[in-house]
């Protein structure tokens, strides 16, 4: 079973700042946040995480977000183990 772990960086627009998207994420992917740095304010929010799990379900989460209006932009430094 391989593992895989993408450092992104997600921005919400200001209609989804109180929608709960990581648990979603986690309860429909099994996709784990580790949130590293946040800042959340009234009109918009920006989360640096590291999404881990099953590479496949990684990515589909990836594309969930993204279809969701959540910007999700890949930072430096994903790895991939087995």
């Amino acid at each position: 079973m391989s593992y895989s772990l993408a450092r992104v960086k997600l921005t919400y627009p200001e209609n989804l700042i109180r929608e709960p998207i990581l648990a979603r994420m986690v309860r429909e992917f099994g996709v784990m946040p580790n949130i590293r740095r946040a800042n959340v304010e009234e009109t918009v929010g920006w989360i640096v995480c590291e999404l881990g799990g099953d590479p496949d379900s990684v990515e589909r989460a990836i594309v969930w977000l993204k279809d969701l209006g959540v910007r999700v932009d890949r930072l430096g430094g994903d790895v991939v183990e087995s």
